[in-house]
This record gives structure tokens, sequence and C-alpha cells, in this order.
């Protein structure tokens, strides 16, 4: 008599949100959109659905918006049922991790294909920090949840209660087929990291509820590096001590070299001159700490707490993460800090994208090139075919921690724009700008199995028409920069299914020989430090 197979028939839904009330209200409506679409889906395939919790008509959403909610409504969940995480915007991992951890069911995690609405980014987030945590989960993404490749995989996993991607883009690194001189360098460099070490300089951990984005000290401490915990609050603190004449100083080297503030009267729905000199206060502070503490990268959360008492660090974060950036100088003697140099910057405190950033900077210096870097949230993206262009390309976007250098003019091609309200209540600008075209390293430094990974790849950076650079824009978020990028060798499942965080760094080289020795001796360095390598799409070195 043949077997049937124990198909799923019900589903336990659960999704989070942030823990912003104005963010939630927001966002409702797109999640709610997502929710009716993928229970038709589930509901076609003979699957009921089953909300775990109801939506909050006080509060006007349906999102989890803190952490013991989330374990609240976990406890109340049976730990074997077949669990979906849907989410259609950013979320705050730390709202269901918790339950996650311990829960013994199947678990599929689903976000919607969108530029608007960052659902792919809070997945990304949450599937890092589930790899991190030992986990086991499937993952699906769509744009309207009827596609053959969600309806497959949807299938599959009511089948299978797995879903099995193709990753075959990701190879282990054998260090023996490195170039012999890519390889010197680089072990010199990682011998040279641990004998010296350096110091992250954290600005509070976990921002956003990020998992994924710490490592623990004893993973990161034999690479050589080890951190230096800051508060936000001393950082505020040091701010105060700044005076008006010296911020202002930093605003007119900015103008003077072109940068443009676009600039309004209201304090709630514009960017003023009071909240641009409050962010040349935090520039100036924030180098002063990194000083004082002999920091080689710092990271600030600009979240819970500091979004609520200054404007938002993203100018900073650009500013710190070029080497052609305004002159700070320490209150006695009065010399020049970091002269010449950035001060690498990791955007929300993310740890994987600050040890990273580090590694960029001492490889990337020692082959004589500009070691600008920054991290991005992996967006969104869509096929586009013109421009001598015939394949995928992602929109990478960051809220201001791009480097002027990444952009196409500069300073001068570059604009500073204020935070959405919805996120930044007391505002502050960006560093806008379009990425030039040109090559890139792309890399992700992230825990699993207990163990620091680091994935890395090529890519290029291309010049979309501006028609198509503006829709994209327009798509997304308005008011941050805009980077158009190719992962060579990557479909766009395949990276989804691989990567392991919401960031991916990058940073430039001059030509496709130089990015690959410049890949070649980050790979050497990495793997001398003891972080596992793995090579991503197509790589010749």
């Amino acid at each position: 008599m043949a077997v049937t197979k124990d198909i799923i028939k019900e589903v336990v839904l659960i999704t989070s949100g942030d823990l912003r009330q104005s963010a939630n209200l927001a966002c409702w409506p797109a999640q709610e959109e997502m929710e009716r679409e993928l229970t038709r889906s589930l509901e076609q395939e003979g699957v009921r659905v089953k909300r775990a919790f109801p939506v909050d008509l006080l509060k006007g959403h349906g999102f989890i918006s803190s952490q013991r909610m989330g374990m609240d409504i976990f406890a109340d969940i049976d730990p074997k049922a077949n669990l979906i995480f849907a989410t259609a915007a950013w979320q705050y991992t730390h709202h269901v991790l918790p339950g996650l951890r311990s829960h013994r069911g199947p678990i599929l995690t689903i976000a919607n294909w969108s530029g608007k609405w960052p659902g792919l980014v809070g997945l990304l987030n949450l599937n890092g920090s589930l790899v991190k945590a030992g986990v086991k989960f499937s993952s699906l993404w769509s744009e309207d949840f009827k596609d053959k490749f969600f309806l497959n995989g949807l299938r599959a996993w009511i089948r299978d209660k797995e879903v099995v991607h193709d990753t075959s883009h990701v190879r282990d690194l054998d260090a023996g087929q490195l170039p012999s001189d890519a390889k010197n360098l680089g072990t010199d460099l990682a011998a040279s990291l641990k004998r010296r070490k350096a110091i992250l300089g954290v600005f509070d951990e976990g921002c956003m509820g990020m998992y994924n984005a710490i490592i623990d000290d004893e993973l990161l401490n034999p690479t050589g590096v080890f951190k230096e915990r800051l508060s936000q609050s001393a950082l505020v603190a040091r701010m105060r001590t700044v005076q008006d004449e010296e911020a202002a100083d930093i605003r007119h080297w900015l103008d003077k070299r072109g940068l443009r503030f676009v600039t309004g009267p209201d304090e709630t729905s514009d960017l003023t001159d009071k909240q641009i000199l409050e962010q040349c206060k935090m520039y100036i502070a924030a180098v002063r700490i990194a000083h004082e503490f002999g920091c080689d990268a710092i990271g600030i959360q600009y979240q819970q707490g500091l979004k609520d008492m200054a404007p938002a660090s993203d100018l900073v974060e650009g500013l710190l993460n070029n080497v052609e950036r305004p002159p700070v100088y320490d209150v006695q003697p009065g010399k020049e800090l970091y002269p010449g140099q950035p001060v690498p910057h990791f955007n929300e405190v993310d740890e994987g994208a600050g040890l990273d950033a580090l590694v960029t900077n001492l490889c990337w210096n020692a082959l004589q090139l500009d070691p600008a870097t920054t991290l991005h949230d992996v967006r969104w993206g869509e096929h586009f075919t013109g421009n001598g262009i015939d394949d995928f390309v992602w929109v990478l976007q960051i809220s201001g921690a791009a480097p002027a250098s990444h952009f196409v003019g500069g300073y001068k091609g570059a604009s500073s724009e204020r935070q959405p309200p919805m996120y930044f209540p007391l505002g502050g600008g960006t560093l806008k700008g379009i990425g030039k075209a040109g090559e890139i390293v792309w890399s992700r430094v992230f825990v699993e199995g207990g163990s620091l990974h680091v994935d890395i790849g090529r890519g290029s950076v291309v010049e979309l028409p501006a028609e198509e650079t503006a829709r994209r824009w327009r798509s997304t978020t308005s008011q941050w920069p805009l980077v158009s990028a190719i992962f060579h060798g990557i479909t766009r499942d395949a990276f989804m299914a691989r990567h392991r965080a919401n960031h991916v760094s990058i940073a430039y080289a001059p030509n496709v020989a130089v990015a690959s020795k410049a890949l070649a001796v980050k790979s050497a360095m990495f793997h001398e430090m003891g972080v596992k390598v793995h090579l991503c799409g197509e790589i010749h070195f």
C-alpha cells in the first residue's frame, strides 16, 4: 500500500514590524495587501492560514512591535506548527528571534519583491540572524505571489517542508590557487594586524534588533580585532563641547566642495541649517572620540535613543568613509586627526561590515587604491536591457554612509536631503549621489556554525539612463544614494538564497585586473585571519 506524504494543510502566519509606531502605521497597508495575496496563494494550494495574533485596531496595525510582545505571542503557538514568517517592511528581528529559536516545526520566511516597501531588507536580516542562531528554515520572495519561481518553491515546502535553492555559485577558497604575490601580501597584512591589533569603536550594539550584525568577542578577537564599547550618550555629550565656529568650518568646507544642501524652514519636514550644524558637531565629536580611544573604525547605531536627541548620523558617516573629508583637529594641542585617510564607519553598528571595512582599508591602502568603502542595503532590483546592459541590476541603497568618492562627480555631484520624518523625527541630511560606473569587490562577513565566514565576489556598477535611475529612485527612497550594481555570475534568486545579511559591502578598483588582484589579497588576508572564505560567482585571478 502506498504511503501518503504528510503534506502541510495548515500554517500559522507571523510577522514583525518596527519599534517606531510611525513606521508601522505607514507600512501596514503594504503588509496587509501582501498577507491577502499570500493567503490567496496558499488557499489555492489547499492550505489554511491562521494568523498567530489579531490586528490591533487601537494601534492601527498588525505588526509585532516589541520583543516582549513577540515572546508572548509565541508562547501560544504550537512549537511544532507549520510556521510562515511574512514581511513587506523593515522589521526588528529580535521581536521574533526568541520564538523562532525554540520553534521545532518547519519555518518558511517570505518577503515581497518591492523597492518601495523594504520587505527584502527585513527578510535578509532575519535570514542572516537565523543562520547565525543555527535555526533551520526555508525562504521565498515574490512580487505578486503568483510567479512560477514562488509557486514552485511554495509547493515544495508544502510537500517536503523545505525549499532547496541553487547556490552552486559559491565555492570555498583554495588558498593554494591564489596568485603568489596576492597571497603573500594578504598573509603579511594579516600577520601585521594580529601583531598590532585593531579596535572597532562600537557606539551601542544591536541596532534595530540586528542579531546578525553582532560578532561575539570569542570569534572576533582571534582575528586581531577588539571592540571598544562606547555609548551614544557619550557622543551627544561630546557634541556639546564642539563650538559653533568649528561646526561652521565643516559646513563651509562642504559648501566649497560643491555639496548641495536641500534646505527649508520647517524643522519637522525640511532639512534646516540648524540640523546641518548639529551633524557637523557630531562629525567632529565622532572623530575626536575615535582618536581618543585609538579606534581603527567606528560604528554609530543612530536608532533608539540617539534618534530622539540629535539629527541623523548619515551625513557624518559618509564623510568619515571618504579620504577627502573636512579636517578635524584635536582640542589640545590642535593637531589634525587621521589626516589624509578615512575613519571607516560601519553603518548601524553592523560589526560584520566593520570587520570587512577594516580589512578593505588595509588591503586597498597596501595596493595604493582609494580605500573608501561602505555598506549598502540589498534593497531591490530588476532586469534591465539597454545602454549595452542585459542583466539583472540591483539597487543598493544606504541612508547616507556612502562616501563621496563613490559618486558621479564626487561632492559636486552629491546632495544632502532631509531624512524621512517617519524614521527620523529630528531630521538631518543624507549624503546622496549616483554610484559611479566602475569595477567593485563586494563582500559580506557573517557568523555561521559558531565560526566567522566571508562571502566575496566581483561586480560592476553600471550607468543606467537618467530616466531609469530616476524611476528606480522613485521606486525606493529618493533621499538616499543609489548604486546600480551587477554581481557577476550570480542570478537574483541565487544571491537571495545565499546572502546572510541585509547589508553588502563594496569597494571600487580602477579596472578588472586590479579589482581581481584586490579580491585575491583580501581573500588571502581573511584566510590568514582564520575567517572561512567563500568565493561567489565569476572570479578570475
